[in-house]
């Protein structure tokens, strides 16, 4: 599923990235996909893409990927795994 948090934060400049992180292992420990805010009408090639629209509950996240792609070439990109002892 693709899920955007910008929507729900706005641009923080710096904090971004952080704010994106954040929110993926919030997700990851609660159990939840936060939806994709403001979103009314999707491009006809995103149409078959798997865009959360609405939260969804109960759905066990045991990796996720956090994308940061920021102003004049800061990009970065996580990959947060659950940790089973």
């Amino acid at each position: 599923p693709i899920s955007s948090t910008k929507s729900l934060s706005g641009h923080s400049l710096g904090a971004a990235g952080v704010h994106e992180a954040i929110y993926c292992l919030l997700m990851m420990e609660h159990n939840f996909i936060a939806a994709s805010a403001n979103i009314e009408t999707l491009d006809d090639g995103a149409k078959d893409m798997p865009i959360v629209r609405e939260i969804r509950k109960n759905v066990q996240l045991n990796r996720v990927l956090s994308n940061s792609f920021g102003f004049g070439g800061t990009n970065a990109s996580l990959v947060f795994q659950r940790y089973e002892a």
